[in-house]
């Protein structure tokens, strides 16, 4: 199956009405290295299909052409920039607009956003002071969801296998859904609900669209439409409920309707936001207790650094910050994973990288996948290194990338927060173990994840 990210490489062309006229004598993609059309009509789909995923595809290409590579999706010409050194030529800093929201709005078809620079500077503020009073209104919320989950995993006996996966989704349903639309959803069935037709919404924006089984099929079209109104019945009537009101526990939504957004704006926003934050924070959570299950020595130096920072007293979002270790293993989990492997943006104006010129309305991905597994980079690349994080170049390298700093999406940085408050409460009191024998597979799409369910065993530390 094709990989969420390649649907979002037609509609991000669509967008902007990017049409080339190109002929077999042209396809040559102006120099730049790479591969020419497998298929006149289809360009070198069948080469995705058949490497498993759009990383995957990548990663070979990279390995055969170098760090600046073309190919062709359908007719249309792609680039991708897989080392850290032509990606600095060509993210520029002062651009505010998300590519993975970007992504998913062109999935849903939403139309708003793309606005003028003073308005997109006027979006990312919002996002960022939501995210920031979100956090930080809810942080007893969030300690709360975590001490569940521990009682829950203390109460098992030490041989019984954890479905991790399972309980990370339910996890970061609870508190996303919280956290961002307020307390609706302390109602367990209501985030039951929202879980079911979000996982419907997201299976198909990647899988039905993409082989065009979707349109061809009107149970699961019609699935896919009930899904996708009952979300945003549900936002319609946050938003309404929120506008003009004062509560005393602050949500994400609020700092949208208090912003200078219509209700169209608000109702995309808060739709990107709580979809990508609930699978992001999922994941995140996932593979960092994957990662510390087979690396005893990380997991005894977090562990050291939570007694050390918390000691008996509680947890608060003042000492959260002084976690520094934590922050490392994150950002090491997000490298380790490729959390998010793929970018895009848009080549709105002829450029240069290298020598190679990019023309203008060339889509250019960012192969992230490819670029945090570079071992001119990361030496030892396919190690799990939390202490690589020591070095401040290494850092402000990770931050160029969007995974850190100011460049990080609102949605990651969310993630981050919870993820930390998690491991916190958890290895405080855990030995997060891995079941033997068990070979994690990875699935990559927009957001990385195992491929099959990920399994722990876990024991009482006191």
């Amino acid at each position: 199956m094709l990989d969420f990210a390649i649907f979002a490489v037609t509609f991000l062309l669509a967008l902007v009405g990017a049409v080339l006229y190109l002929y077999p004598a042209s396809r040559q993609a102006a120099g730049i290295p790479g591969i020419t059309p497998t298929e006149e009509k289809d360009g070198n789909l069948p080469d995705i299909v058949n490497s498993g995923s759009l990383h995957e595809f990548l990663v070979n290409l990279h390995e055969r052409y170098g760090p600046v590579v073309s190919f062709w999706f359908g007719g249309r010409l792609v680039v991708s920039l897989g080392t850290v050194d032509v990606l600095k030529q060509h993210i520029n800093p002062s651009k505010t607009l998300d590519p993975f929201e970007t992504i998913l709005k062109s999935l849903l078809r939403y139309q708003s956003g793309g606005g003028s620079v003073s308005e997109n500077h006027m979006r990312k503020n919002l996002y960022e002071n939501g995210v920031t009073n979100s956090l930080k209104s809810n942080f007893a919320l969030l300690l709360k969801l975590s001490e569940e989950l521990l009682d829950k995993w203390l109460s098992y006996p030490e041989s019984q296998h954890v479905p991790l996966s399972q309980h990370m989704l339910g996890f970061a349903m609870k508190s996303v859904t919280q956290m961002v639309m307020g307390s609706t959803f302390e109602d367990d069935q209501e985030v039951v609900r929202f879980q079911k037709n979000h996982g419907t919404v997201w299976s198909e924006i990647g899988k039905g669209f993409l082989d065009g089984s979707l349109d061809k099929n009107t149970t699961r079209k019609k699935q896919y439409e009930d899904a996708l109104m009952q979300l945003e019945s549900i936002l319609k009537n946050i938003i309404k409920e929120r506008k003009g009101k004062n509560f005393s526990q602050h949500v994400f939504i609020d700092s949208l309707v208090q912003g200078n957004l219509n209700d169209q704006q608000i109702l995309e926003d808060s739709m990107i936001f709580s979809l990508a934050s609930c699978i992001i924070t999922a994941k995140l959570c996932t593979w960092a207790i994957c990662f510390l299950t087979t690396s005893e020595e990380v997991q005894k130096k977090l562990y050291e650094e939570i007694e050390q920072v918390f000691g008996n007293g509680p947890i608060t979002p003042e000492k959260i910050e002084q976690l520094r270790y934590c922050r490392h293993v994150l950002c090491e989990t997000v490298r380790t994973a490729k959390l998010t492997p793929v970018s895009a943006r848009l080549q709105d104006i002829e450029g240069k990288i290298d020598q190679f010129i990019i023309p203008r309305e060339t889509l250019v991905l960012y192969a992230l996948g490819v670029v945090l597994q570079d071992p001119n980079t990361w030496p030892s690349p396919h190690r799990f290194d939390p202490d690589r994080f020591d070095d401040e170049l290494v850092m402000k390298t990770f931050s160029s990338l969007g995974f850190s700093g100011t460049q990080e999406c609102p949605e990651l940085r969310f993630a981050y927060m919870v993820t930390t408050v998690l491991l916190s409460v958890l290895v405080k009191r855990l030995h997060l173990l891995s079941v033997e024998g068990q070979v994690i597979e990875t699935k990559y799409e927009l957001v990385t994840s195992s491929r099959e369910e990920a399994w722990i065993t876990v024991s009482k530390r006191y």
